[in-house]
Parts: structure tokens; C-alpha cells; sequence
């Protein structure tokens, strides 16, 4: 399995993280434009804004996943869980070990945090998703998501 190294987003990153947060959108069927993806860069570089990013590199340092981490409070623990917005391996890179390194680097930044666990949603027909997820969790916890939709 070749070595993978994760690391928290910098400047020079933004072409492939772009790259990167576009294949996200497309699998998600979500449009994807310059404000937007803008908005969401800048906040992964603002240290006052909730919202970090990390990506994972190959073997040859080439950028090839990314993942959307905050902290997201649990009043019923009166304390901070970790959220993992995002996350998207470039499809020519899968089956390599990226996705697992970024999970290392979440677990780790959890742990480092004090967050006692870190959650996140997938749609469900995600199932190359959801078996990577299982791997790791056992399986999809008892919750079932909604959302109020503003007009």
C-alpha cells in the first residue's frame, strides 16, 4: 500500500483542492461556481472560521483527497464532537490507501481535539462510501437525518 501523508490545507493548494471540492460537487449533482467554492476556500484558510480542511497526498505529493472537518457542540455531553462535512478521494486514486489516511488523520485530530466522536452523513445510495464508512463504524448509527427547507 503506498504511503499517504495528510496534512491541513495551505495556499498553494487551491487549484487542486478546487479540483477536488468540483468532483465532490458532481457526484453530489450539486452546481458548483467561482462564489461558492471561493467562500468555502477562504473559510478553510480564516483560523477564526469553525471550518478545516485537510487533504491527503499520494507518494509522489500530489494532492488526491480532501476532507471538510468542525467542531460541532453536543449539549447532551456539554462538549464538542468532531463533523466531517466533506470528503472525496480523486476517483484515479481510490483503492490506494487515501481515504484511510485521511480517517487516521480525522481519528488523530479528534483525539488531539478531546472530541469523543466524530460524526458525519452520506446519502444512501453512497455505497462505495458506505462500505469504506462500515469498515470504520460497524455500520450507520440509529439516527435518521431531516432538514427544513427555507423557501
Amino acid at each position: 500500500m503506498p504511503h499517504h501523508q495528510t496534512r491541513f490545507v495551505t495556499l498553494e493548494d487551491k487549484p487542486d483542492w478546487r479540483a477536488l471540492f468540483n468532483g465532490y460537487a458532481d457526484f453530489y449533482s450539486v452546481p458548483m461556481d467561482d462564489a461558492t467554492a471561493d467562500r468555502v476556500w477562504d473559510w478553510l484558510l480564516d483560523p477564526n472560521h469553525v471550518l478545516e480542511g485537510l487533504v491527503v497526498c499520494d507518494e509522489a505529493g500530489a494532492v488526491v483527497g480532501l476532507a471538510h472537518v468542525r467542531a460541532c457542540p453536543r449539549p447532551l455531553g456539554g462538549c464538542d464532537v468532531g463533523f466531517l462535512d466533506d470528503m472525496f478521494v480523486d476517483p484515479a486514486a481510490r483503492g490506494r490507501g487515501a481515504a484511510d489516511a485521511l480517517f487516521e488523520a480525522l481519528q488523530a485530530l479528534a483525539s488531539d481535539r478531546g472530541w469523543p466522536a466524530l460524526r458525519w452523513i452520506t446519502q444512501h445510495f453512497n455505497e462505495r462510501g458506505r462500505g469504506f464508512y462500515d469498515r470504520y463504524t460497524g455500520g450507520p448509527s440509529d439516527f435518521i437525518m431531516y432538514q427544513l427547507k427555507q423557501d
